[in-house]
């Protein structure tokens, strides 16, 4: 009986914790793990009331960004930059959401170079006073949605690349 309670009891603090990351009101845009063993989630709730980051470990929220509410939508922007013509035209698809908190500009990317087919994903967090950029790499195989779709659902405001 006790090991059974047990088992229940580790089973709903982890799921309880999972919840954190995503929760049941929530549908993932976009996500992956980065090189230093966190995990990375652009959520947006399924009715789309709100949109927000969030980044820690799989099963705890280190940092979440906005408040989720409507106004969540005007704190992110999407830019991206598409060359077409493969490796003959050093190809690329560069997808960036970024926000603005606290005197910082995190900027999720996940690119695309045809030239040695390579793929990038992170994230770049600026320091807006000093310019220090810490980029946060990303596992690519841990990749799962995509940011594209900003680029015709009109969800969030679209500005041209700063690359």
């Amino acid at each position: 009986m006790k090991l059974t309670l047990l088992a229940v009891m580790l089973f709903l603090s982890l799921t309880a914790g999972a919840q954190k990351v995503l929760l049941k009101n929530e549908s993932e845009i976009f996500s992956f793990d980065t090189q230093s063993g966190k995990h990375v989630v652009l959520a947006k709730d399924k009715d789309n009331a709100y949109i927000v980051y969030r980044f820690g470990a799989k099963d705890s929220v280190e940092f979440e960004c906005p408040e989720k509410n409507r106004d969540s939508w005007k704190k992110f922007k999407y830019s991206f930059y598409l060359r077409g013509g493969g490796v003959q035209n050093e190809g690329m698809d560069l997808n960036n959401v970024y926000f603005i908190n606290n005197g910082y500009k995190y900027s999720i990317y996940d690119n695309y170079y045809s030239v040695g087919n390579k793929s990038q994903v992170g994230i770049r967090v600026t320091n807006l006073k000093t310019n220090r950029i810490v980029n946060i790499k990303g596992i690519g195989k841990t990749r799962k949605g995509t940011m594209i779709d900003f680029r015709v659902n009109k969800l969030l405001e679209i500005e041209e690349l700063d690359e």
